[in-house]
C-alpha cells in the first residue's frame, strides 16, 4: 500500500464506521423517510452506498456507463432492488464490515470518500441529524471535486469563487460565495444552490 494512500483509506474507514453507528440507531420510520436523493428513502441510499461490496465489478459496471443519465438510471435500479431484499441491519452491517473495502470509483480512493461523505449527508440532512463531517475529510472531498469532477452533477459555477469559512480553501474566480466546507461539498455535488436549500435529483 503506497504511503500516500494511508490517510485516505483511514478517512474512508472512519467515515463508514461512523455512519454505520449512526444508522444502527435509526428507527424503521427513519429508514423509510425520504433522503436528499430524489425518489430514494434512506434505505435506498444505503443500498446504493454498499452495492459495490456485494456485487462484483462485472455485475456492477456503473463506471463503464457513458453518461450521468445512464449511470443514475442503473444506480436507481440496483438500489431499489437491494433495498427491497435487505434489512436495515444487513445494510448497516455491509457498510461496517467493508470499512476498508478497496472499491474506488473512477480509479480514485478519493472518489470512494467523496461518495460516502456526500451520501451520508443525503441521509443526515434529510433526517435533521446534525452530523458534522470532520474538516480533514471535507478538504479531501473538496480537492477531489475540483477543478472538474463536480461537472458530473451539472453544477454551474461560472463567475463564482467558492470560499470555505472553516478551512483555508477556495476555488474559482468571480463573485465570492462564502460557506462552511460541508455546505460547499453539497453545492459542488448539485444538492444545493447558493443561498437556497434546494436538493438535486442526481444520486451518484
Amino acid at each position: 500500500m503506497p504511503i500516500q494512500d494511508a490517510p485516505i483509506q483511514d478517512a474512508i474507514a472512519a467515515e463508514r464506521i461512523e455512519l454505520a453507528e449512526l444508522l444502527s440507531d435509526l428507527t424503521e420510520q427513519q429508514w423509510d423517510a425520504p433522503s436528499l436523493c430524489t425518489g430514494w428513502r434512506v434505505r435506498e441510499v444505503v443500498a446504493h452506498m454498499t452495492l459495490a461490496f456485494r456485487h462484483g465489478e462485472h455485475d456492477y459496471p456503473l463506471g463503464a456507463l457513458p453518461s450521468p443519465g445512464e449511470v443514475n438510471r442503473a444506480a436507481d435500479e440496483w438500489a431499489r432492488r437491494d433495498a427491497a431484499r435487505l434489512t436495515p441491519a444487513e445494510l448497516t452491517s455491509s457498510l461496517r464490515e467493508n470499512a476498508r473495502h478497496p472499491w474506488h470509483p473512477g480509479g480514485l480512493l478519493e472518489g470512494a470518500l467523496t461518495h460516502d461523505v456526500v451520501h451520508g449527508l443525503d441521509i443526515t440532512l434529510a433526517l435533521g441529524i446534525d452530523r458534522r463531517v470532520p474538516l480533514d475529510r471535507l478538504r479531501m472531498v473538496l480537492d477531489t471535486l475540483v477543478p472538474d469532477r463536480y461537472a458530473f452533477f451539472g453544477t454551474e459555477l461560472s463567475d463564482t469563487e467558492l470560499r470555505a469559512q472553516d478551512l483555508d480553501w477556495r476555488f474559482g474566480k468571480g463573485q465570492p460565495y462564502r460557506a462552511p466546507a460541508q455546505r460547499l461539498v453539497l453545492l459542488l455535488c448539485g444538492r444545493l444552490e447558493p443561498g437556497t436549500n434546494r436538493a438535486s435529483g442526481l444520486v451518484e
